[in-house]
């Protein structure tokens, strides 16, 4: 697998609020996210300590990481917890609980890891069983985790047999030989498997800890012992919280920060007001900020791999809504203005999307962008919309429809919601949307349950390959969740997963393919922007590491610069 090294100087982050598998699905709430900052001199002064202060734009949802699916929890995760592998700073993958590199069989299919020398913030050691509890844990139908069975079926042995009922969850392929030995079994040749051990559903867990608080596991700081960088304090399971380096870390040498406070503020004026007074160490800008500290030269923008979309649920309450009709699809996708949306709206280095698999994100062997194997779809173009939109309400037998739309209540979700409603509204006659804003929690829920009409969302790539965006929309995926289903699109993906498996090239036509099937034939969803930012950093906060896939960014080696040093 190859990787494009994603370092940014400060990086961007990614602060999203819905879905992250990894994440995952993330909403546009996240657009106002992320830290902000000013004065740090005066938080690494005096006593020498190093106290970095940051804002988030939704809470944690859930600490538990068989459960977590936002991006605020795996992010969260991300530092206070550590897989098999980490994404280092410089974007690539490195062993981290994993001593070294695998031993890897022949026929790609067994994988043998030694654990490092680890402990638990609580002193016990960090052993390969617990590797084996927590897959077992995330692919056990009773725990009703949102990846593990997704990630795992047809990837880990048995993985799918558990699910179905037909195998034990102690029937996975992953065994500990002994404490230090961990042997993973796969049921097919998976280029990326590494990728995903980083990845939250794949992080340890203490079997004995975790039976011993039960219920009340990872519901608040106090009920949780780390194996990362950072361990979480001052949680109760909802609002702020801080992270506290964790001195039992092995490689805590490596981590410069003593605490980082975390804020959870939705509004941008606010953030701003708090970079400004020093308060914070950074922020987001929305489009009115950008513009106002456009040229401030301690403001960044970057492009990340993240891609927005409008989700059409065409099945709410059992019964086929508007949207179950192609043509409607096809119209709401060509009726607003993704130009305009990313320029004007978003106004921060979004770039309009008319794609799902994003820009600059992965390379075949040859070091082609998959970009370059398909092409652009659903372009902005009223007359057309206008077309299909006739022809659907003809078949529907009316001239008017009312849509839900479902969306964030951060202050920038807001504003975009509001284009999103006057763009449709004004191109598309006989429309009306009706906005529901609600906190991310409440959208997952809605999501979940399959309870919206539209919805904006979009993903950032669990790990590096297309098949993390375009196996979001197979049948079964848990991601789907808007009654979308093809078997001619279910069977290419699964064709890259078998018959072309070991044929990376023929594997990225086949997912051109697929996307030409997802995006113009079905219109099952309106891609929308890949996801920019534009941000004040205090300057003297350094060694931002931005990943490229899986969790948003690691604090693992940010540190406050002092007195220029």
């Amino acid at each position: 697998m190859k990787n494009r090294k994603f370092m940014w100087l400060m990086g961007i982050m990614l602060v999203l609020s819905v879905f992250l598998a990894a994440c995952s699905d993330k909403n546009d709430n996240a657009d106002d996210s992320t830290e902000s900052g000013k004065k740090a001199t005066e938080k690494s002064g005096g006593d020498g300590s190093q106290v970095l202060s940051l804002i988030e734009v939704a809470e944690i949802s859930s600490a538990d990481s068989s459960i977590a699916e936002d991006a605020v929890s795996t992010k969260v995760l991300n530092n206070i917890m550590e897989g098999l592998y980490r994404v280092n700073q410089e974007g690539l993958l490195a062993p981290a609980m994993a001593e070294t590199e695998p031993e890897i069989s022949e026929d790609g299919m067994t994988y043998t890891f030694k654990i490092r020398d680890a402990q638990w913030s609580n002193g016990t050691p960090v052993t390969a069983h617990d590797f084996v509890y927590a897959w077992q844990r995330a692919v056990d139908p009773e725990t009703a985790s949102p990846y593990g069975p997704y990630l795992m079926a047809g990837m880990i042995k048995n993985a799918t047999e558990i699910g179905e009922g037909k195998a034990e969850v102690a029937d996975l392929g992953v065994k500990a030989e002994d404490d230090k030995t961990l042997v993973v079994q796969l049921e097919r040749p998976v280029a990326y498997f590494l990728s995903l051990t980083s990845f939250a559903t794949f992080l340890p867990l203490n079997e004995e800890f975790v039976a011993d608080k039960g219920d009340s596991y990872a519901t608040s700081s106090d009920a949780m012992i780390y194996n990362g960088p950072f361990s979480l304090s001052d949680w109760d399971g909802t609002g702020n919280w801080n992270y506290v380096k964790n001195d039992t870390y092995w490689d805590a040498g490596s981590v410069k920060l003593d605490e980082i406070v975390v804020d959870v503020i939705k509004e941008t004026s606010t953030a701003v007001k708090l970079y400004e007074s020093g308060d914070k160490d950074r922020v987001v800008l929305n489009s009115e900020y950008a513009m106002q500290y456009a040229e401030d030269p301690n403001v960044y923008n970057e492009v990340e791999t993240a891609v927005f979309y409008l989700k059409m649920n065409q099945l709410r309450d059992g019964k086929p809504t508007p949207l179950a009709n192609p043509d409607i699809r096809k119209a709401i996708t060509r009726a607003f203005n993704k130009e305009e949306l990313a320029d004007a709206v978003m106004a921060n280095g979004a770039k309009a999307a008319n794609f799902l698999v994003a820009n600059d994100f992965v390379l075949d062997e040859n070091g082609k962008d998959f970009r370059e194997y398909s092409k652009d779809f659903t372009v902005y173009n009223v007359e057309e919309a206008q077309e299909f939109w006739k022809k659907g309400l003809e078949a529907l037998g009316t001239d008017e429809i009312t849509l839900e739309f479902l969306g964030g209540d951060a202050e920038s979700s807001k504003k975009q919601q509001e284009w999103y409603k006057s763009e449709l509204e004004r191109n598309l006659p006989g429309l009306t949307i009706k906005l529901k804003e609600v906190p991310a929690a409440v959208r997952l829920e809605l999501d979940d349950t399959s309870d919206y009409d539209l919805q904006a969302t979009g993903w950032g790539p669990d790990f590096q390959d297309p098949i993390s965006f375009m196996e979001l929309f197979v049948t079964d995926s848990p991601q789907n969740k808007m009654g979308y289903s093809n078997p001619v699109y279910d069977e290419l993906i699964e064709s890259t997963k078998t018959t072309y498996a070991n044929d990376p090239i023929k594997r990225f036509e086949v997912f051109a393919e697929a996307e030409k099937v997802l995006l113009e034939d079905d219109a099952a969803i309106a891609p929308t922007y890949q996801r920019g930012g534009m941000f004040l950093r205090n300057p003297a906060v350094k060694g931002i590491a931005v990943n490229p896939f899986g969790s948003d960014f690691t604090y693992k080696w940010m540190y406050i610069e002092e007195d220029g040093k």
